[in-house]
């Protein structure tokens, strides 16, 4: 077989040391735990059922657009003016929604598409113009958020109706037998994805998992999908949000683990000259990277206003972006690009909103969060250094 079809086939991944293991998410998760058992130690309110549901509802939205981070960082690149487009796109939605009477479905198609279109125009600066991502997107971070301002005009909030479409998202709770059956159904994409990807590495003759090790990854996402459907329905149900988030998780990485488009992301991200001499379009595969990352920024700022029910001028902005990014990086993808999944926004978010869900319930200041989170994003990027370190260029 040819070295071009083994490339499409399976990602790059650089060769590690010996002695080098690649512990995956497994810090993350063992992080999770210490924080769950030190918050719950200190209030009792915290494993409640009332509480994780508010948690997700929380992680939602951020998550979403940290989605669209991972994008770009899998590049090796960086887009800062995620929050800005996602304030942006919800305020367009809103718009013309609410002032111009459009069906909220078509509003969300409009916002979708003129994000997309956002994203194509900082990929295009930054493949053809030759300018660095830093740079176009910092430009974007404070035009795309003058643009909303002005959008919104004098009045500064738009309120969308309570009993909405739009609005009703942030407040529809699935019924237990439907979040029972969700849940399977994620478990049967994953175990097929699985089950396919393990019978094309036989067929190209690549190290494939054994039947034990997928089994055993499987089994512990019904055990955690299993944990989640059963404490949220002791409360109010699982949250519509909640799905809309795990559906684009599961959606994405399905496409980066199992797409020829995701081989090449991973390459490009890996080393972008030894990807082109390797007959892949790099210029394409970035101008896609950056559109899906405006668009899953889009997705976050609706289904933000989707929760606060309204738009104002704080849409998109305060610490939107430095979460967002920091639950990318939190959760395991590498900022120096060709290295990360998309369910590292999930396990990112959820450390990030825990420790902030966590110290509001023991009335901590906000000064402490702030630094707490900026230590907790030092020492993953620290890790992600030192695994780098040990391995040769």
């Amino acid at each position: 077989m040819s070295t071009l079809a083994v490339l499409l086939r399976k990602p790059l991944q650089p060769l590690r040391r010996p002695g080098r293991t690649d512990l995956g998410a497994w810090p993350v998760v063992a992080g999770l735990v210490v924080i769950a058992v030190v918050f719950s130690s200190l209030n009792d309110r915290f494993l409640s059922a009332e509480n994780l549901t508010n948690l997700a509802l929380q992680m939602a939205a951020t998550g979403t657009i940290s989605l669209g981070i991972i994008m770009v960082v899998l590049l090796g690149e960086i887009d800062l003016s995620a929050g800005s487009v996602s304030g942006l796109s919800a305020v367009i939605m809103t718009i013309l929604s609410v002032n111009h009477g459009w069906p909220p479905l078509a509003a969300v198609a409009v916002a979708l598409v003129g994000a997309a279109s956002i994203g194509l125009l900082h990929g295009w600066m930054f493949t053809r113009l030759g300018m660095p991502s830093f740079v176009v997107t910092l430009a974007g971070l404070i035009g795309w958020q003058g643009l909303m301002l002005y959008l919104l005009g004098s009045g500064g909030t738009i309120n969308l109706p309570f009993d909405g479409f739009l609005a009703k998202l942030s407040d529809t709770w699935l019924p237990a037998p439907v979040a029972w059956l969700i849940a399977v159904l994620i478990v049967g994409v994953c175990t097929a994805a699985a089950l396919i990807d393990r019978r094309l590495r036989q067929a190209a003759d690549l190290p494939v998992p054994s039947i034990t090790r997928i089994a055993l990854r499987l089994g512990g996402l019904g055990l955690a999908l299993a944990a989640v459907v059963t404490v949220l329905s002791a409360d109010r149900g699982v949250p519509l949000l909640l799905v809309i988030f795990a559906a684009l998780v599961v959606g994405l990485d399905l496409v980066l683990q199992h797409t020829v488009f995701g081989r090449h992301m991973y390459a490009v991200g890996g080393n972008a000259e030894a990807a082109r001499r390797a007959g892949i379009n790099v210029t394409r595969i970035r101008l896609i990277a950056f559109a899906a990352a405006s668009t899953l920024a889009a997705a976050g700022g609706i289904l933000a206003a989707s929760r606060l029910a309204a738009v104002n001028q704080s849409s998109g902005s305060s610490d939107t972006l430095l979460m967002a990014i920091a639950a990318a990086v939190i959760g395991g993808t590498s900022l120096f690009g060709g290295r990360g999944r998309a369910y590292a926004a999930l396990l990112g978010i959820l450390v990030i909103q825990s420790i902030t869900n966590g110290m509001l319930l023991l009335s901590v200041d906000s000064s402490v969060r702030y630094m707490v989170t900026a230590a907790v994003l030092a020492v993953a990027v620290a890790v992600d250094s030192l695994a780098r370190r040990g391995q040769p260029r």
